[in-house]
C-alpha cells in the first residue's frame, strides 16, 4: 500500500520557486525596471500639471504615454512569434530608456518643452510596446499551466509595487534630485532588468530557418496575413474575442482613475499628500497581486472576472459620492484591489486556451485593446471634467443643486460625478454581458491547448 505524504506548506512553497526560479528572476528585474519608470512618469505629471494647470494637458501626456502601445501592437506581436523574445525584450527596452534620458538632457540644458515630453514618451512607449506582449507571451514557457494565475498575479504585482512607491519616492526626489536625476535612476534600473534577461536560461519558440527563396518569399507576401492573425484567431473562438471586448471595462475605469486622482487630491493638498493619496489608492494592486499570486488558482476565472468588475464598478461610484478623500482613498484602494483579479484571470485564459506559436499576437491585440481604453479614460476624463462635470457642479444651476444635496458642490464635485455615472454604467453593462453565453462558457467550451 502506497502512503501519501503531504507536504508542509514550507516544501509546497520551495516546490513553487524551484519551478518558476527563472520567471521570478527576470520578473524581479522587470519590478525594479517597472518602479523606476513609475518614478519618471509621476514626476514627468506633476511637472507637466504644475507648468500648465490643465487636466487636459495632463491627460494629453498620459494619451502620449499610452496611444503609440496600440499603433505598434500589430507588428510587435508577430515580431514576437518570428523572433527571439529575449532579445526583443532587450533591445525594446534599451531603446526606450534612450528616449526617457533625452528628456534628462534637455531638461540639463534648460530647452525642455512639453511637446519634447510628448514626443520622447510616445517614442518610448512605442518600444514599450514590442517589450510587453513579448514578456506576456514568454510567461507559458517560464511556468508549468499549474502556476499561470500565480504568474500572471506576479506581473499584476509589479505594477501596484511600482504605483504603491513611486508616487512617494517621486514626490521625495523631485524635490531633491529633481527630474533629472529621476530619470538617471530609471534609466539605472533598466540596465539592471537587462543582466537577468542576458544571462537567465530562457525559453524560445524554434521556427523552421531552413527555408527556400520561393518559401522566404511566400511569407513576406504573407506578413500583413500574419499580422493580422491573432484577430483571425479569436475571431474563430467568440468566447475568447469576448474576453478581450470586456477588458475595456477595466482598463477604461483604470485610465479614468489615473486622470482624476491627481488633480482631485492636489485640489486638497501639496504635492507630498498627493502622492501618498496616489499611493495608498494604487497599493491595492500590490496587495491585491501579492492576494492572488499566494492564492494560486481561482476554481472558474471567468466568474472571477464577472464578479470583481461589478465591485470594482460599485468602489468607484462610492469613491465619488462625498466631497472627503478619506472615503475616495479607502473607496479607490478597493477598485484597485480587483484590477489584478481581473487582469491575471483575463491572461490565464488566454494563455490556456490560445497555442503558444500565436500568442505573440494574440497578447499584442489584448495590450492593443485594453491600452486603447485606457487612452479613452484619460481623453474622455480630462475633457469631461474641464468642459463638462467640474463647470457644472461649481455653478448655480437647478442640475447642481439638485445633485448637490447628494455628492456636494464645489470644487472636484464634478470629479465625484464623473465617477459615480461611470460606476452606474459598469455594473449595468457588466451585468448585462453575462447574459452572452460564449463568454460565460469560455473555460467549458474551449479545450486548453498547453501541457499541465
Amino acid at each position: 500500500m502506497t502512503e501519501i505524504i503531504e507536504k508542509s506548506p514550507i516544501q509546497e512553497g520551495l516546490t513553487v520557486l524551484r519551478e518558476m526560479r527563472t520567471f521570478i528572476l527576470i520578473w524581479f528585474g522587470q519590478i525594479v525596471s517597472v518602479t523606476g519608470s513609475g518614478l519618471t512618469n509621476f514626476a514627468l505629471d506633476i511637472w507637466v500639471y504644475q507648468k500648465t494647470g490643465s487636466v487636459t494637458q495632463f491627460a494629453l501626456l498620459i494619451l502620449f504615454n499610452t496611444l503609440p502601445f496600440v499603433l505598434i501592437s500589430p507588428i510587435a506581436g508577430l515580431l514576437a512569434d518570428r523572433f527571439s523574445r529575449r532579445w526583443l525584450m532587450i533591445i525594446s527596452e534599451l531603446c526606450a530608456g534612450l528616449c526617457t534620458l533625452t528628456i534628462a538632457l534637455l531638461y540639463i540644458n534648460g530647452q525642455l518643452e512639453i511637446w519634447h515630453i510628448y514626443i520622447a514618451t510616445a517614442l518610448s512607449n512605442a518600444f514599450l510596446g514590442i517589450q510587453w506582449p513579448t514578456y506576456n507571451a514568454s510567461v507559458t514557457l517560464l511556468v508549468p499551466e499549474k502556476h499561470l494565475s500565480r504568474a500572471n498575479a506576479m506581473n499584476q504585482l509589479a505594477d501596484g509595487f511600482a504605483r504603491l512607491t513611486a508616487p512617494i519616492l517621486g514626490a521625495t526626489l523631485l524635490g531633491i534630485i529633481h527630474l533629472k536625476g529621476i530619470i538617471v535612476i530609471d534609466f539605472s534600473t533598466i540596465l539592471f532588468a537587462q543582466i537577468f534577461l542576458l544571462v537567465l536560461p530562457f525559453p524560445e519558440i524554434h521556427n523552421n530557418s531552413d527555408k527556400t527563396q520561393d518559401t522566404k518569399e511566400s511569407e513576406e507576401n504573407l506578413f500583413l496575413g500574419e499580422v493580422f492573425q491573432g484577430f483571425s484567431y479569436l475571431r474563430q473562438r467568440p468566447g475568447l474575442l469576448a474576453i478581450l471586448l470586456f477588458t475595456i471595462i477595466i482598463n477604461y475605469l483604470v485610465g479614468v482613475f489615473d486622470v482624476v486622482v491627481i488633480p482631485l487630491a492636489l485640489s486638497f493638498n501639496s504635492v507630498v499628500i498627493t502622492g501618498t493619496i496616489f499611493s495608498i489608492t494604487c497599493s491595492g494592486i500590490l496587495v491585491g497581486g501579492v492576494a492572488t499570486s499566494i492564492w494560486g488558482k481561482w476554481q472558474s476565472y471567468i466568474h472571477t472576472i464577472f464578479i470583481s468588475t461589478i465591485l470594482a464598478g460599485l468602489f468607484i461610484l462610492i469613491a465619488g459620492l462625498q466631497p472627503s478623500l478619506y472615503l475616495f482613498t479607502a473607496f479607490g484602494f478597493l477598485f484597485f484591489l480587483t484590477v489584478p483579479v481581473v487582469n491575471s484571470s483575463v491572461l490565464a485564459i488566454l494563455q490556456k486556451k490560445v497555442t503558444t506559436n500565436i500568442q505573440g499576437r494574440v497578447f499584442a491585440l489584448q495590450g492593443a485593446i485594453a491600452t486603447t481604453c485606457l487612452s479613452l479614460g484619460y481623453v474622455s476624463a480630462g475633457f469631461l471634467t474641464d468642459h463638462i462635470f467640474e463647470p457644472l457642479m461649481t455653478s448655480q444651476s437647478p442640475i447642481a443643486i439638485a445633485l448637490g444635496q447628494i455628492i456636494g458642490t464645489g470644487t472636484s464635485r464634478g470629479i465625484g460625478l464623473l465617477l459615480v455615472m461611470i460606476g452606474f454604467l459598469v455594473i449595468s453593462l457588466t451585468s448585462i454581458t453575462y447574459l452572452y453565453s460564449p463568454l460565460r462558457l469560455v473555460e467549458e467550451e474551449l479545450p486548453d491547448v498547453i501541457n499541465k
